[in-house]
């Protein structure tokens, strides 16, 4: 019996001379006799559902393009095939709100938030990167004023065209999938529509995923309805634990997880991404996994903080972190590319763990393998349980058109969760076959490529600047503007969109300002708060002093307000508390402890009215509060007793429209 050794405790050469030896029990079978099985459609990331992206905009050169080379440069870092973003819709979608290309059925821009910005920069790295557009929310007229878009399909099916035509006609982008309404029910009528007005506009080659949700039912509505069938190109699940189910499969679609992973991203993420990449295809059959999300842009207190490939969430300092979820998507993406083909023999290993195979069908051959074990119920939806893996040899047979190959290019990821010292994508010698036979040591929680592909690298920039919090003075006129940007640095709207304005007829000082400027609740998806809210600085704040210019538009029932100590975003924004200093059109103010305006702290005459601009000022120390109004004092000494601290913010009563200017935060 051939002796062989814990990887650990020799040599890579040695490791690898062993690897060389002719195999001694059973073998896995590496080969095409019987056939290839699906095509790889790629491994992407995903921008939006919601705001995931919302401070990379904000990042200094040269600290912006570094991201993204580790999230698209080829043959760099994570390498993604796939770039799919949220389709704006007003509406808060997890993490904040994006805006839409139509606030208004009479308007249309296509120069609104930066998802345009990123697809370009993505396919400037890339220029074979897929692009796939999904809406989660929708401007309140495209249901009418009712929470459903389907109603009026026509409407709702235009203003999703309109966004792939935009995309093309202003940034040269094609679009080449869109899905449904994400993670909602699906509506048969409002797919085929959505077919027919593509191929109206001369749109044939987009295709239809649907219906971002779970298998069923859209799998069963396909195998019942050809018309449906002939109009879906892809079922896209999302969450789907790697497992498919048997009417998926009937259909003969392209079975896709169309969002995956959902994750903290520490070594203990980058595991759990492992074993999804390779266990989607050996038990579900899926050619496509999409992360949620593509990076971890924006305030961590949010909902899901850190959950994507890569962290960067520093604007600010220039701070960011290279995740293990990059290196561990190099190992797919730097080695096999969208068309290729899987080979039928994948599967898991005897003692714990998976390998997948593909290749080019010209000779070219890629193969994975993952050993994962460390408990991976850190993934969120659904929690995977952990998987029992022992230190094994396995021996791999090449077999068919694959049997001439000689040699293969190694590369490994050991996670070392116990030493807490582990290292990724390591280059080390290639393998020499013997009589297409090759054997590994396999230890717990590594991940391992071999290929005849010589172009893979872990590609390096400079270390970035440290890290360091926001800044405790931070000023903002909205003079210098943010291009090709329409948001202001650092604000992340919750409800409602903030976007830049110019009142070129205005002589005066605010000429230049940010403006709220949804009218309408939206189709929603999230439980959006009643009031608009967009949040800023550090969430540590406590001690700090917020002030604002404010300009009031709506003449009835309109209002504004400054905050600090804001504890709560996302989709739990409707329930922040926090200090809010309110003013009305109606010449009151009020101070409230929460969003909602249900806890009144103060409350009195102030002389406020609209069209007029306003200077509002906001003191918070220790539990106690003051307010000035104009520069005199309104309000003081308010008690306080929660939240301890949380970030700055402006917003207004309701969906209407305002201005702010000279935004100001000094906090202790």
């Amino acid at each position: 019996m051939q002796q062989r050794v814990s990887p650990r405790a020799v040599p890579a050469l040695l490791l690898l001379l062993l690897a060389a030896q002719p195999p001694s029990g059973r073998a896995y079978p590496l080969g095409d006799e019987a056939g290839l099985g699906r095509v790889f459609d790629g491994i992407g990331g995903l921008s939006g559902g919601g705001a995931t992206s919302r401070l990379l905009v904000n990042y200094a050169e040269p600290y912006r393009s570094q991201i993204l080379d580790y999230l698209f440069k080829p043959n760099f870092g994570a390498s993604l095939h796939i770039l799919k973003v949220e389709i704006g819709g007003d509406a808060q979608t997890t993490d904040g709100t994006e805006p839409s290309h139509m606030h208004y059925e009479n308007d249309e821009n296509y120069f609104r938030g930066y998802e345009w910005w990123l697809m370009k920069e993505a396919k400037k790295r890339n220029p074979d990167i897929t692009l796939i557009g999904l809406p989660w929310a929708f401007p309140g007229w495209v249901g009418h004023g009712k929470n459903w878009p389907y109603d009026f399909p026509d409407i709702t099916a235009t203003y999703v065209v309109n966004w792939i035509l935009g995309a093309k006609q202003y940034h040269d982008l094609d679009i080449q999938y869109v899905g449904i309404w994400n993670e909602r029910q699906f509506d048969v009528k409002y797919i085929k529509l959505l077919r027919y007005t593509l191929d109206k506009f001369g749109l044939e080659r987009v295709r239809i995923i649907a219906s971002d949700n779970l298998w069923e039912p859209i799998a069963l509505s396909l195998l019942l309805d050809p018309e449906l069938s002939r109009a879906v190109d892809v079922i896209g699940a999302h969450y789907p634990g790697t497992t498919t189910l048997a009417q998926a499969l009937k259909t003969q679609k392209k079975l896709w997880s169309s969002e995956d992973y959902s994750t903290f991203n520490d070594e203990v993420g980058g595991g759990c991404w492992a074993r999804i990449l390779n266990q989607n295809y050996v038990n579900g059959h899926m050619t496509s996994t999409i992360s949620w999300n593509l990076v971890a842009s924006y305030y961590e207190e949010l909902p899901f903080g850190r959950d994507g490939l890569m962290t960067a969430q520093e604007p600010w300092s220039g701070n960011y972190v290279v995740e293990s979820p990059i290196w561990i998507t190099a190992h797919s993406t730097q080695f096999a590319q969208p068309g290729w083909t899987y080979l039928q023999t994948v599967g898991h290993l005897t003692q714990g763990g998976s390998y997948v195979a593909l290749t080019d069908r010209k000779g070219n051959l890629t193969v994975v393998i993952e050993t994962m074990t460390h408990d991976h119920s850190v993934c969120i939806r659904p929690p995977l349980p952990p998987f029992s893996v022992t230190p094994q040899n396995a021996t791999f047979q090449l077999k068919g058109s694959f049997a001439s190959i000689t040699e293969l290019q190694v590369w490994r990821s050991q996670f070392n969760f116990q030493t807490k010292q582990p290292s990724f994508l390591e280059k080390l010698p290639p393998v020499k076959l013997v009589n297409g036979s090759f054997t590994l040591n396999l230890s717990e929680d590594e991940v391992y490529t071999l290929t005849t592909v010589t172009m893979g690298r872990k590609g390096r920039h400079p270390e970035p600047p440290p890290s360091a919090r926001f800044p405790k003075v931070y000023k903002d006129d909205f003079n210098v503007r943010n291009p090709p940007f329409s948001e202001a640095p650092h604000f992340a709207d919750q409800t409602g969109v903030f976007e830049y304005h110019a009142n070129l007829s205005d002589p005066g000082a605010h000429v230049f300002t940010l403006r709220q400027v949804v009218m309408q609740r939206p189709v929603t998806w999230a439980t959006d708060a009643d009031q608009t809210v967009s949040v800023i600085g550090d969430y540590r704040w406590q001690n700090v002093t917020v002030t604002c210019d404010v300009f009031m538009e709506s003449v009835r029932g309109g209002g504004a307000f400054v905050a600090a100590r804001v504890d709560k975003g996302g989709q739990a924004v409707r329930s922040a508390k926090g200090v809010f200093f309110w003013v009305f059109t109606d010449g009151t103010y009020k101070v409230t402890n929460d969003l909602a305006g249900q806890t009144v702290l103060a409350e009195g005459r102030a002389g406020t009215g609209a069209h007029v601009w306003h200077t509002l000022s906001l003191t918070v120390q220790g539990q106690s509060a003051s307010g000035t109004l104009d520069g005199t004092p309104l309000w003081k000494n308010v008690v306080v007793p929660t939240p301890k601290n949380g970030w700055a913010a402006i917003g207004t009563r309701s969906f209407e429209l305002a201005q702010f200017d000279n935004f100001a935060v000094s906090a202790e």
